[in-house]
């Protein structure tokens, strides 16, 4: 019996180390993934868990630790070529989708909420989120309901030459530029985006159809795991969709700010020029705005003021070298003729005045000779 009792531990120690080294060799080894994996990953599309939704949720700042907000609509225009990282690739190449595919695939499927476009008035509650099925009727998109579709969570299955990519043109996006004062700081943050279909409109010309608003919050997730290039320079993938967006690198212009009337930038302005004004205006005084509330400290200021006082000394030394102008006054140019022809009168005058005597003399040098003569032969005598 003592001799069971010591073994029957030892076999369970040694028991306990196989399964332990077995379990340290499967958790260690790689397994190769398989084409049916593949497949099924490409199918179910990119996962987002709750913790990485909660890593791209950015929470609002308290409204008493703003001291300036400005709400601004855009128009992103993917003709320009700053904004063709969103356009292409049209089709799905190598796994890599366009921003349209990305949104409309995630709205589908259920797992991105999307909200009516109200222009303007946008409220992004429950009330106001769109009947994924309603909407793709209306817009003529062609669809089929998906594996595992519930009355309460529809999904939807749409086939790659029924997606309108190539009539998705522009983008409408919701820009909030906020001045915290706990950070000093202008920060800039896309709210919502929108895309936008241009169809021939029924009486001719091109019609513009915002389809619906998703939050841009929502959607980074999504957005961090498509990588594109910017350039045709460089074809490696530096930058993510999310980074395009919150980096800035798109090139949209002003249709519309946040006003008690909700009137828009072409509503305002009627005619073109005034509007491209008023848009730089906005523009430059978004970006200035943080400028000129800073405070520049003592060695800021110092730096400022030499810098300032250099330009001015570089400046007036070039004023010094550059050579002295003659200044031309035309009445000075009228006198000199005035005078040159009281002179050339002027002597004209004197010349006939000397030539009078002249005369005079010629006539009687015969008489002159003679009294001449007579003097001399006078003064001879006298000696």
């Amino acid at each position: 019996m003592k001799i069971y009792r010591k073994i029957l531990p030892l076999l369970a120690l040694g028991l306990i180390a196989v399964g332990a080294v077995a379990q340290v060799e499967n958790a260690g080894g790689v397994r190769k993934r398989s084409e049916r994996d593949k497949k099924k990953a490409e199918a179910e599309g990119p996962k987002v868990t709750d913790r990485m939704q909660g890593f791209y949720e950015a929470k609002d700042p308290h409204d008493a630790d703003l001291a300036y907000m400005r709400q601004i609509y855009r128009q992103i225009d993917l003709t320009k070529d700053a904004n063709t990282p969103l356009y292409f690739p049209e089709d799905v190449v190598d796994g890599q989708e366009n921003l349209f595919r990305i949104i409309l695939g995630q709205v589908v499927d259920g797992k991105l909420p999307a909200y009516e476009y109200l222009d303007g008035r946008e409220v992004f509650s429950d009330q106001y989120k769109i009947n994924v099925a309603d909407m793709l009727d209306r817009f003529g998109i062609y669809y089929t309901s998906a594996k595992g579709s519930t009355e309460k969570n529809p999904k939807f299955q749409i086939e790659e030459a029924d997606v309108p990519t190539g009539q998705v043109l522009n983008y409408y996006i919701i820009e909030k530029w906020e001045f915290d004062r706990r950070s000093n700081r202008m920060q800039t943050r896309v709210e919502a985006i929108c895309p936008v279909l241009n169809r021939s409109g029924d009486f001719g010309g091109e019609a513009r159809y915002p389809m619906f608003w998703v939050k841009f919050d929502a959607l980074r997730p999504y957005l961090a795991q498509q990588y594109i290039f910017l350039n045709d320079d460089n074809n490696l993938p530096q930058y993510s969709l999310d980074d395009y967006f919150n980096m800035g690198m798109y090139d949209g212009e002003i249709y519309k700010t946040r006003n008690l009337r909700n009137l828009s930038m072409a509503q305002m302005y009627p005619d073109p020029d005034d509007m491209k004004r008023a848009q730089d205006s906005i523009d430059n005084r978004l970006k200035t705005f943080g400028k000129d509330l800073w405070v520049p400290t003592r060695e800021e200021y110092l730096a400022q003021k030499e810098k300032q006082e250099a330009a001015e000394a570089a400046k007036a030394a070039d004023d010094e070298n550059l050579p002295e102008r003659t200044v031309v006054d035309e009445t000075a140019k009228e006198e000199p003729k005035a005078t040159a022809k009281t002179s050339t009168s002027k002597r004209k005058s004197t010349t006939k005045k000397r030539a009078k005597p002249k005369v005079k003399s010629s006539s009687s040098s015969s008489s002159g000779q003679a009294n001449s003569n007579a003097t001399k032969s006078v003064r001879r005598r006298k000696r």
